[in-house]
């Protein structure tokens, strides 16, 4: 149904996913508020993170892309990443006065207050070597998360190598992930993710997301026509529609898909388990409504469970899922 490159069994790495990775701090007691917090518990966070560690709890050979820095702070997230099976042979040590991102994320199923530190991160320090440069040539996937292209060198690595990516028949993936704040304005914003866009094959998003890109997002879902209209290069897109499923649009077809209905402990970390477990589910089996339920599955685990990195789950448990709770509704081409 798409025109994706096909899964090559001879490349060296599954995936390879740039973005933050950062340090995640947790209230102690679930349901309570951080200005109220005794103690925090602590964890890798970030969406690229997040995602590489989705990626490397299902099985995928992946690596992560980006910088920490020197510090203790840096140096657990380097752990971290090892407990979840993410390789960290091209992550940097950025230098100067940048540090690695800090999150505190409340654990509720509503009014959740999410506070993230990003001033001067070290992930936006991220450079190119021809290190990188090989291994996305060696790769099955890049996964590009948005936040990487808020400021320099981060953004121009990240659309540097998704060009090369795609001329060396590595799928491209563009996780929209956007946060106003990290933003100057909206024209500016919209300039640099439609550029980016125009790199990748797949494009995922919300509505608030994609609306980035479009003022005429609404016209487009009605009309089935997205893709062709939004994203002008033809790209497969993936509208993320949170409690009410996902849609995909590709090559003039609509795949409309639904959720595992769950009992939510907090609304984070679903969005990143979902992808990293489709992603890795597509690239095994190239079947778009099964790698779409797949990561719906995860993402029902994870938005039940505390924390994001730590509640990534494996096949077993995703399969028991999908087993024992049925997608409502469930998926039907348009």
């Amino acid at each position: 149904m798409t025109d994706l490159p096909h899964t090559s069994t001879n490349r060296t790495w599954h995936a390879l996913v740039l973005g933050r990775a950062g340090l995640d701090l947790y209230p102690q007691i679930d349901g309570g508020k951080t200005r109220d917090a005794l103690g925090f518990s602590a964890d890798m966070g970030g969406s690229g993170g997040n995602i590489a560690a989705a990626m490397g709890c299902a099985g995928a050979k992946v690596a992560l892309l980006s910088a920490i820095s020197d510090d203790a702070v840096g140096y657990f997230v380097r752990q971290r990443l090892a407990q979840y099976n993410v390789s960290d042979t091209f992550l940097q040590t950025s230098q100067g006065h940048s540090r690695t991102s800090l999150a505190i994320a409340e654990v509720r199923p509503s009014d959740c207050d999410v506070v993230i530190y990003r001033n001067d991160a070290a992930d936006l320090q991220l450079h190119l070597t021809d290190a990188i440069r090989t291994a996305v040539a060696n790769s099955n996937n890049l996964i590009v998360t948005g936040t990487a292209l808020i400021s320099e060198p981060s953004r121009s690595t990240s659309l540097e190598l998704m060009q090369h990516a795609k001329s060396n028949g590595c799928t491209v993936w563009l996780d929209l992930d956007y946060r106003s704040w990290n933003w100057p304005d909206l024209q500016a914003t919209r300039s640099i993710y439609s550029l980016a866009a125009q790199h990748a094959n797949v494009v995922i998003g919300n509505e608030e997301e994609f609306a980035v890109l479009t003022d005429q997002l609404e016209d487009y879902i009605k009309q089935a026509n997205l893709p062709k209209i939004a994203l002008p290069m033809g790209q497969t897109v993936l509208l993320k529609r949170g409690g009410y499923g996902a849609s995909l649009f590709s090559q003039g077809q609509r795949l409309d898909t639904g959720v595992y209905p769950v009992t939510p402990l907090k609304p984070y970390g679903a969005g990143d388990a979902f992808l990293g477990n489709l992603i890795h589910h597509y690239s095994c089996h190239e079947d778009w409504p099964a790698a779409i339920a797949y990561g719906s599955a995860a993402a029902a685990i994870v938005v039940s469970q505390r924390g994001c990195a730590s509640a990534m789950p494996g096949p077993e448990e995703i399969n028991l899922m999908q087993q024992s709770i049925t997608m409502t509704p469930t998926a039907k081409w348009c």
